[in-house]
């Protein structure tokens, strides 16, 4: 079956042209940084014509925390979308805990990280942080991600667990990180989670996820396919 977006195989996976693919993950990183931009457009304007220092005071604040917060989005999006040098690059887990703990935490949400710092492969990296964006979904009102790693180079493992109230596995999370997309058609709303599949796959890892029976947990592994 073929899409404007994609063509499904028989086997109902489904292959983005490139275009289509840079045109939608494009989408997804101004949808991210549209929201602080927007605030700080708006302190500006209550700047202008503000008179009141308490109201002044207050439009500085805003724009002060918006910036900081699409500067954090920027540059984890960098990474997890980026080309972030040549297809052999390798980066640093201790960068990528820092534009984590940049665009995750929050007044709902912290972040607590085992990985130790080691340069890996670019994809591996990328993975992880598309993986850590996940989690973020699976925790609707808040929670804590926790993010390990356990092994040496490409040999290292990843394991995400978050916890928090009425925490779930979204619908077609799974589908979309094994390159399916409900009705054979991926557009901005889903492309993240079907990005990360196909980062996995060019990474050479394998993907699960899954809620805990007991328990408000969800628990993401993400290991090297055993060659």
């Amino acid at each position: 079956m073929s899409t404007s977006d994609g063509t499904a195989s028989s086997s109902g996976v489904i292959t983005l042209d490139s275009l289509d693919l840079a045109a939608l993950i494009a989408s997804r990183v101004c949808h991210d940084v549209i929201s602080p931009v927007g605030a700080i457009v708006n302190g500006l304007e209550i700047l202008e014509d503000e008179k009141d220092e308490g109201m002044r005071g207050f439009a500085f604040d805003l724009i002060k925390k918006s910036a900081a917060q699409a500067s954090a989005r920027l540059q984890f999006c960098r990474i997890a979308f980026g080309a972030a040098g040549s297809a052999a690059a390798q980066l640093d887990l201790g960068d990528a805990e820092q534009v984590a703990r940049g665009f995750i935490e929050d007044q709902k949400t912290s972040l607590t990280w085992e990985a130790k710092r080691q340069l890996l492969p670019k994809n591996m990296v990328k993975l992880l942080l598309n993986l850590v964006l996940v989690a973020t979904t699976t925790i609707p009102r808040g929670g804590v991600i926790a993010v390990t790693a356990e092994g040496e180079g490409e040999a290292t493992a990843f394991r995400i667990v978050t916890t928090g109230p009425h925490a779930r596995v979204p619908t077609n999370v799974v589908d979309l990180l094994a390159g399916r997309a409900p009705e054979d058609r991926v557009d901005a709303h889903v492309i993240q989670p079907f990005y990360a599949g196909l980062i996995a796959k060019a990474a050479a890892m394998q993907v699960t996820i899954e809620a805990e029976i007991e328990g408000e947990r969800i628990v993401t592994l993400a290991r090297p396919i055993a060659a």
